[in-house]
């Protein structure tokens, strides 16, 4: 029974993985990591309702003590907690993978309570897989989210970096302009938030205004 029981938590991190994947291609906030471990910790949940607290069940009388709904507000709780590590940070949300590791961990922590030792450490294993290995293998094709702060005196040069910014390579999140007087001359101050791939570092994004000389970067994050 405990091969069937491995055998559909490998099933439900590979769904939610591969479902994870096309929001991490369309560069949305919860990529294949968060995906994942929430469809991993859902199917471990499930496992150990159903037959986690069967030994407990035989020898007691359930319908004066029932342990699911301990197991039931465990689940509950931890959604409050996990809703505290997300944040909205300049227009970035942040904390959801982190979120759903503290779900997912949950669901361990209650199948090993259960004695469901092997269960809990083999999505242990496939949790850690998909925070480590996954992001190392997938680098070329995750996207993280990063804000740009740059300000010019010529408009051409704004034309020019938001056609590259809108390549393939990119996605223009929000863009902002404020056009502020200094020194008796128009200065344009750009404010933007942009997706790229995971392999982009942040001296990669700087090479991009390299060749505009009238550019001044003041903030890659």
């Amino acid at each position: 029974m405990t091969g069937e029981f491995i055998l559909r938590l490998f099933v439900a991190a590979l769904l939610g993985g591969f479902i994870g994947l096309d929001r991490e291609y369309r560069a949305k906030e919860a990529g294949y990591r968060t995906h994942l471990l929430v469809s991993l910790g859902s199917a471990l949940m499930m496992i150990v309702s159903q037959y986690g607290f069967t030994e407990v069940i035989e020898k007691i009388d359930i319908a004066r003590y029932d342990p699911a709904r301990v197991a039931a507000q465990v689940v509950t709780g931890i959604g409050f907690i996990g809703a505290g590590t997300i944040i909205l940070q300049r227009q970035v949300v942040r904390g959801l993978t982190t979120a759903a590791g503290i779900w997912a961990t949950a669901g361990i922590g209650l199948a090993v309570g259960a004695g469901m030792y092997v269960l809990g450490i083999v999505t242990a294993v496939l949790t850690l897989v998909g925070l480590e290995l996954l992001p190392y293998l997938l680098k070329d094709f995750s996207m993280k989210s990063s804000l740009v702060e740059f300000q010019t005196h010529k408009e051409e040069t704004l034309h020019k970096l938001s056609k590259l910014f809108n390549s393939k390579n990119f996605v223009v999140v929000s863009y902002q302009m404020e056009e502020k007087n200094k020194e008796g001359e128009i200065v344009y101050v750009v404010s933007m938030l942009i997706k790229s791939k995971k392999s982009t570092t942040e001296g990669g994004i700087m090479a991009l205004f390299t060749p505009y000389d009238d550019v001044i970067v003041t903030r890659i994050e």
